[in-house]
């Protein structure tokens, strides 16, 4: 079956697994006029849609939704430099074969923004999955439903929830990042996109650790030089956001690549003066 999105489909109603027909209850919306901000490029539409529905003609009935987040949600997406984050609920937990099987029709029929895709998932109950706070949260507050049968809703992570998620694996993973971008003689396009996040990951890292919530890069950004979190830093920090919209190469900005391990010391700093009694 073609889909409108020209995405290889099951003929609707049937399950693919099964065979038998099954009637659909999902809803179905158009995020071109869900999405508040700049317009998502009409090859990315294409290509939520079509992950969407490959998903929904897989799990059937097991599909509670599939939402827009991150980037595409909140604003600020970049055809260069920003990742495609959908995050999927469903009535049981998915297994390791789900993953595969659609990550493998999805890689054959967009091969050029299948790599982009980070898929965040969890159970109606959110009791496991790959939901993590920061994730979490953006599902609740700026989650764009592409496909929904029934709107589910988790408990709201706390702030200290959020800050012992952000004081664990992401601030140790984002740290031996920037220490290792910080020693590089050359910036390779391959680390384009590496080096630009680990400038951008102080105000975002901050901004989350202070309000416990979850905003656009720019948003972030803003409020980190409003409220002199990264100090002088922060002009770089600007500088690379600009540079991350305008999809531009960050190559003029590495000459202050050992500014990074600056930033991994205030972002540590903050996170002792908080614990402290």
């Amino acid at each position: 079956m073609q889909d409108p999105t020209g995405w290889q489909l099951e003929p609707w109603g049937i399950c693919p697994r099964c065979g038998s027909g099954r009637e659909s209850t999902v809803k179905k919306f158009d995020v071109t006029a869900l999405s508040p901000h700049r317009p998502i490029p009409a090859n990315v539409i294409e290509f939520v849609r079509g992950v969407a529905e490959l998903w929904e003609q897989h799990l059937g009935e097991r599909l509670t939704g599939i939402y827009l987040i991150g980037s595409l949600a909140h604003g600020g997406y970049s055809s260069r430099y920003s990742d495609i984050d959908l995050a999927l609920i469903s009535k049981e937990p998915l297994i390791a074969r789900d993953h595969d099987l659609i990550a493998g029709r999805i890689a054959q029929q967009a091969p050029g923004l299948a790599s982009k895709l980070s898929l965040f998932w969890a159970d109606e109950a959110f009791s496991t999955g790959r939901l993590p706070p920061l994730d979490r949260i953006d599902y609740l507050d700026y989650g764009v439903p592409l496909l929904q049968r029934r709107h589910v809703l988790p408990k709201r992570p706390t702030r200290l929830e959020v800050r012992s998620y952000l004081m664990a694996e992401p601030l140790r993973n984002w740290s031996r990042e920037a220490i290792r971008l910080s020693s590089l003689q050359e910036l390779r396009p391959e680390d384009h996109k590496a080096y630009l996040r680990a400038l951008l990951y102080p105000a975002r890292f901050l901004y989350s650790w202070q309000t416990g919530t979850v905003a656009s890069n720019d948003d972030a950004v803003d409020f980190v030089a409003r409220h002199k979190l990264a100090g002088p830093g922060i002009d770089l920090i600007t500088r690379a956001v600009h540079c991350r919209n305008a999809g531009a190469d960050p190559s003029d900005l590495f000459m202050e690549r050992h500014t990074l391990p600056t930033f991994v010391g205030i972002c540590r700093e903050r996170v002792e003066a908080t614990s402290r009694p």
